[in-house]
């Protein structure tokens, strides 16, 4: 390829994203939802302070959700300031803080500042948000980074090399079918959703590998790794559960503002505090005798 066409095929991927990045918000709820209705549904305050005046939405879900994310980059600074030479809590630092990173992107769109980004000035509310793209962008690449971690603690040879390359071609192919869904735009492929759709197979994968080695060595490692993963598998369910049953709505006719969200991010302060405790003087990597 010479230099022409690389120069032609880098702007037209620039001219794509430009002009695709407004083709977000012509997803709309269904039905469409106004400002005024979007405030109804939900716990929010007025701020005007110092000439700030902005609508903070969701306070007490804020405050728990950039509690998660701030709890998740400390984690992975305890991982990072204590790698003993081991790729994999080299590995596990870098998902916790990717994972970090996006819930506090997370937090800003779905939480504290949902109003004044998808609905101020607006007739009609978006549904979705770049801060979101990123947030989930940022969220697969954490869970590819657990995939390496996991291909250095329990893996070696051939089969490490498989883990890790499908830890490289699913975030690809995730980041890549995301930002096709955001620019085109597809409402299912920048849905949380589908995030935990392209999770899912990695996180079996995680609970049969940990359990096989813990069943096989008894060791503490494997057993907290495997834990971790049944943990989440469990969080993961109460949130769902709570979605289904509707709980939200009765609370918050009773004036109480607890959602599937803070069920979720709750139970993520749990997922990482329990990492916190039980992995990162334990995890190593898998000791290879040539």
């Amino acid at each position: 390829m010479n230099k022409n066409k690389i120069f032609f095929f880098f702007y037209t991927l620039i001219a794509l994203v430009l002009t695709g990045c407004n083709r977000l918000d012509t997803i709309e709820y269904s039905p469409k939802l106004t400002p005024e209705a979007f405030l109804s549904t939900q716990h929010w305050v007025k701020i005007q302070f110092a000439g700030l005046n902005f609508v903070l939405s969701q306070p007490s879900s804020s405050l728990i959700v950039y509690f998660v994310s701030l709890f998740d980059i400390f984690v992975a600074y305890k991982f990072l300031t204590n790698l003993q030479n081991q790729s994999s809590k080299l590995w596990w630092g870098i998902g916790l803080f990717l994972t970090g990173a996006g819930a506090l992107l997370a937090g800003t769109s779905y939480q504290a500042f949902c109003y004044e980004i998808k609905c101020g000035g607006r007739e009609f509310c978006t549904w979705t948000s770049w801060w979101e793209i990123i947030y989930a962008l940022l969220s697969g690449w954490g869970m590819n980074a657990f995939l390496v971690a996991c291909a250095y603690s329990n893996a070696s040879g051939s089969f490490r090399k498989s883990i890790i390359y499908y830890a490289l071609v699913n975030a690809i192919i995730y980041s890549g079918l995301l930002l096709y869904g955001a620019i085109v735009p597809i409402q299912f492929l920048v849905s949380f959703e589908f995030l935990s759709l392209s999770s899912t197979p990695s996180v079996i994968f995680f609970i049969w590998i940990y359990g096989k080695a813990y069943n096989k060595t008894k060791d503490k490692m494997n057993l907290h790794l495997r834990n971790t993963w049944i943990i989440l598998i469990g969080v993961i369910f109460t949130y769902a559960l709570y979605l289904i049953l509707g709980i939200t709505g009765p609370l918050w006719q009773k004036g109480i503002w607890f959602t599937e969200n803070d069920i979720l991010h709750v139970g993520m302060v749990y997922w990482v505090y329990y990492i916190l405790v039980k992995l990162p003087d334990e995890v190593k990597d898998l000791e290879v005798i040539s």
